[in-house]
């Protein structure tokens, strides 16, 4: 029989909490440290997780949402630079299908 009893259960997934994919969401949301969140339409989001489900949806505070803007180039004149943008969001929700990637934001690990 190849039943795991609910102790061993219990044991298996605090190891893979601890250690496995969900552990960087699980450390940010026990020490309330920023992640940063490489999201599919090449928008970055630093923040603070404060939830998150098995799925990867988040729930999210303080979160400066980055991304870079082509200006329209006019006829005749030189090509505009590409313009660093960006905007403050206290609370929000990020499902599943938006976040590619989850770290410690390098930008704070650093100092």
């Amino acid at each position: 029989n190849s039943e795991i009893t609910p102790e061993e259960l219990h044991k298996w997934e605090e190891e893979e909490f601890n250690t496995g994919p969900l552990s960087e969401l699980i450390q940010s949301v026990k020490n309330n440290t920023q992640v940063l969140i490489n999201c599919l339409n090449n928008k970055r989001l630093p923040g603070r997780v404060k939830a998150f489900d098995r799925h990867c949806n988040m729930v999210l505070e303080n979160v400066k949402e980055m991304w870079t803007k082509m200006p329209k180039s006019i006829k005749g004149k030189k090509k505009s630079k590409p313009v660093n943008k960006d905007h403050y969001i206290s609370k929000m929700f990020l499902h599943r299908d938006w976040d590619i990637m989850v770290l410690r934001n390098p930008l704070i690990t650093g100092k």
